[in-house]
């Protein structure tokens, strides 16, 4: 391609991008000139830098908290499956139950090792080491959720702050400058009210959606933990050898003897 080419086809490229906006100025229409997300920001005032960071931080936790609460860590199916037949079947004595719970270190596996810690204890005692623990790890379980709560609460806050400053921004240009009969000194207090709403809204709305997620994730999970624990506590308790899996065990022992 020569360069009388190129030259041709760059003249043609440049008149078909400057043909609506001719045809638009020449029908007497109104072009809006767009602008970048940086403009609406800076335009949004300095309000919009700590809703920037709320949003910030609701990224980081909600990352953190999808990989802390992921079931395979929790509730890893591998171990409970393994630990819950080899109890049952009697193949695990207290001390090596132990190491196994120790050695898994997952939020089920503590509360398996304190049901085990109580190995021959009447059950009450056994159950209530067992809800000590999982207030424990309940407890683990829900950190951050505060967190994710509160910028939930605070984002739209900030957002109506900074809607009064923009509203009190533009009355000022009302009496100070006379502005009633002339719009465009009053955008700039509206749209600083508006950008400061929206944007606080935006972040809050996920906030508070992950934060209902999470919550009910943990109750499922914690159901699911006290519902492996009570089979711990019906094997390893003094009074709960009369439950099935207690009794599939000590029969296997009277054959063995």
């Amino acid at each position: 391609m020569n360069v009388r080419a190129i030259l041709g086809l760059s003249l043609a490229v440049g008149w078909l991008s400057a043909a609506p906006l001719g045809a638009a100025e020449e029908a007497g229409e109104t072009v809006i000139p767009t602008r970048n997300l940086l403009e609406v920001i800076v335009e949004g005032g300095w309000l919009m830098f700590p809703i920037g960071l709320c949003s910030f931080i609701l990224c980081i936790f909600v990352f953190e908290r999808i990989v802390s609460l992921r079931r395979g860590y929790v509730i890893p199916r591998p171990f409970v499956r393994r630990f819950l037949s080899q109890l049952e079947e009697g193949e695990l004595q207290r001390q090596e139950a132990l190491e196994l719970c120790e050695e898994n270190r997952s939020p089920i596996a503590q509360v398996f090792a304190a049901a085990v810690r109580k190995w021959g204890k009447p059950s009450v005692e056994v159950e209530q080491a067992v809800i000590d623990t999982e207030e424990r790890v309940v407890h683990s379980l829900r950190r951050y959720l505060r967190l994710l709560n509160g910028i939930s609460t605070i984002s739209p806050l900030l957002g109506l702050l900074g809607t009064v400053l923009g509203m009190i921004r533009a009355f000022n240009a009302i009496v100070v400058a006379g502005a009633m009969g002339r719009p465009e000194l009053l955008a700039s207090g509206i749209s600083q009210a508006l950008i400061t709403t929206a944007a606080g809204l935006t972040v809050a709305i996920p906030a508070l959606v992950a934060y209902l997620f999470f919550v009910g994730r943990v109750d499922r999970l914690m159901m699911e933990i006290d519902e492996r624990a009570q089979r711990v506590v019906a094997i390893v308790a003094l009074d709960g050898w009369s439950d099935g899996a207690g009794a599939t065990k000590r029969g296997k022992k009277k054959q063995a003897a």
